[in-house]
């Protein structure tokens, strides 16, 4: 499959070997190609795709590599955020759904998503997530963004049926959008490794 990969973007692949690098006993009982693999943060000099494989306990996370050639399905979290989708979800009952079709009903100046657990539900159908559970979201901002035009994104939240927690993709990385508006300042989680900044839009660090 040719697509343009990334983190956060959850794929099925084709074959149970496809998983390279994971050790972990638990993945063989608990992954199948019925179930996706997230793509996460990482860089392989043989072109492989850095992921990550979810079990069903909170623990059982593991990273892995898999070839391209190898994915079959691709699911974005942007494609999870559509409310025509989200009401068709079993999960419609519960708060971090509710949530998110109440996002999905008000127009924003960017693309937004569905990642983590809640995403994960909604894309497998897999009871993942509860009346406790927060709601992980993915903003994507190819440029940059203010501080203040943010703000109402989180004003919104503050008052939700749930904890939400967004985090906003730049070119370069992704950033924890109530700790840049707190402190000004981020870690930037990229390929490379976290890198401290008050501009997540350039390298310098700050």
């Amino acid at each position: 499959m040719t697509t343009t990969l990334r983190p956060h973007d959850l794929i099925w692949l084709n074959a149970r070997d496809a998983l390279e690098g994971i050790a972990d006993a638990w993945v063989d009982g608990a992954w199948h190609t019925g179930l996706p693999v997230v793509v996460r943060r990482d860089v392989d000099g043989n072109g492989r795709i850095p992921v990550g494989v979810r079990g069903l306990k909170r623990d059982q996370r593991a990273a892995g590599w898999v070839n391209p050639d190898q994915i079959v399905r691709v699911v974005s979290p942007e494609q999870l955020s559509a409310e025509a989708s989200l009401l068709r979800s079993p999960f419609i009952t519960q708060p971090p759904v509710q949530v998110a079709v109440q996002l999905s009903r008000m127009t924003w100046p960017w693309t937004w998503g569905i990642t983590g657990s809640t995403g994960y539900a909604l894309a497998t159908g897999i009871a993942v997530i509860h009346a406790d559970s927060d709601l992980d979201l993915l903003i994507r901002a190819p440029q940059p963004l203010s501080p203040d035009v943010l703000l109402a994104w989180q004003s919104h939240l503050k008052g939700a049926l749930c904890r939400a927690d967004t985090q906003v993709e730049t070119p370069l990385g992704g950033f924890a959008l109530n700790e840049w508006l707190r402190d000004g300042k981020t870690l930037l989680k990229t390929d490379r490794g976290p890198r401290l900044t008050a501009n997540p839009w350039a390298w310098e660090e700050q």
